[in-house]
């Protein structure tokens, strides 16, 4: 069996107010002209489909074009939502998909319904458990399927998620190849520049043993860096398609092509998609910018060893017409000045945290009630039934 692995689409992103919609629309082309060649049977997409809760309709548009066409590849498609996804409207969709022969899951709900059942073109079987993503605060509302004691319902984030993956595992066969998608956090997986940081903090992190030993593949997404976690079971982040951040301007965006059977381990490969303009930073004087050589297409953030001065901008930004960021470096404040806390960038999380050491307040319990305040007002709610 293959399987075409892909997160952290984030259509409709803007990097510095510049869309990269553009660029989305040629990278999900070069997607789908990689899965006819490839021929998967199978194309995860480990959520993150939107960059917002409330996409555009052309980032709609493009959604639903690019999952059209990978279906039209011949592959079964599976998505589940992310933590950018307005997870109920990830479910408003479901009727088209299902139609359209497309899987798609945005809130969880019974054990049954996360369950995916297929068969290859061979005749090969196998089993995915898609999970979406899982605020903390709904993490004991998703587990209300299962009948909780009171110390249950205390228990971890991670205690949780655990029982949700073992429910969602519980129907796998020894003779299926069986998977595991989801979005979310484990432990050992480094974090990049465009994830959500209150949904990539300590309270979020979930460690690798909550894959049990029957599981051939763990598809996530979250963590826009591809990446191997070590496990009881082959685990991995197949990176963003695209650099959403200057944080990620080292990465190698692109998809995980894996081929697996029910007898025999996984193997994976990393597939780069180049269409995407790459991401640069450079820093020197002016004059030294002046002699720098950089490729006309990327997108540039600029750093200039120069005291601020009127016009210096519009200089640097005569030299690198792509340049979407042009700031003093930290090294040029003058003698004496305090130097200014970039702010441009950092997470809410960050920026509280240089709030508390300005303060001198360096209490853990802080910044933890903080990040659980933070979640609660920056998580899509999930509706009752009968909203």
């Amino acid at each position: 069996m293959r399987i075409l692995h892909t997160s952290d689409w984030h259509i409709g992103a803007t990097l510095k107010g510049q869309s990269r919609m553009a660029e989305q629309i040629a990278v999900f082309g070069e997607l789908v002209e990689l899965a006819k060649t490839e021929r998967p049977d199978l194309i995860i997409v480990a959520g993150d489909l939107f960059e917002t809760a409330a996409p555009s309709a052309a980032a709609q548009k493009l959604l639903v074009r690019t999952l059209s066409a990978l279906r039209g590849t011949g592959a079964e498609v599976i998505a589940v939502a992310g933590n950018h996804d307005h997870g109920a409207a990830i479910d408003a969709l479901r009727g088209w998909a299902d139609a359209a022969g497309i899987t798609l899951r945005g809130t969880v709900g019974k054990a049954a319904d996360h369950l995916i059942r297929g068969e290859t073109r061979d005749g090969e079987a196998w089993r995915c458990a898609a999970l979406p993503f899982v605020s903390q605060r709904y993490a004991v509302r998703a587990t209300e399927l299962f009948d909780l004691t009171s110390a249950e319902t205390g228990q971890s984030y991670a205690d949780h998620l655990r029982r949700l993956v073992a429910a969602l595992s519980a129907g796998f066969s020894d003779d299926a190849v069986n998977l595991v998608t989801g979005h979310l956090t484990v432990v050992g997986g480094k974090v990049g520049g465009g994830e959500r940081e209150a949904h990539t903090v300590a309270d979020y992190a979930v460690p690798a043993t909550i894959f049990p030993p029957t599981v051939h593949y763990a598809a996530l997404g979250h963590l826009h860096r591809h990446q191997r976690i070590n496990g009881g079971c082959p685990i991995r982040y197949s990176g963003a398609p695209i650099a959403v951040d200057f944080g990620e301007e080292s990465y190698t965006p692109g998809v995980v092509l894996v081929d697996v059977t029910a007898t025999t381990p996984a193997t994976a490969r990393h597939v780069p998609l180049t269409s995407a303009r790459s991401l640069k930073t450079l820093r020197g004087t002016l004059e030294e910018l002046r002699e720098a050589t950089m490729d006309d297409e990327a997108w540039i953030r600029v750093y200039v060893k120069e005291h601020p001065r009127a016009g210096l901008r519009e200089e640097v930004q005569e030299l690198f017409p792509n340049a979407l960021a042009v700031h003093i470096d930290p090294t040029m404040t003058r003698e004496g000045e305090t130097p200014r806390v970039r702010r441009a960038g950092r997470s809410p999380r960050q920026l509280f945290g240089d709030y508390l050491d300005e303060r001198g307040h360096e209490d853990p319990a802080v910044a933890e009630l903080f990040d659980r305040l933070y979640d609660q007002v920056s998580t899509v709610p999930v509706p009752t039934e009968g909203e």
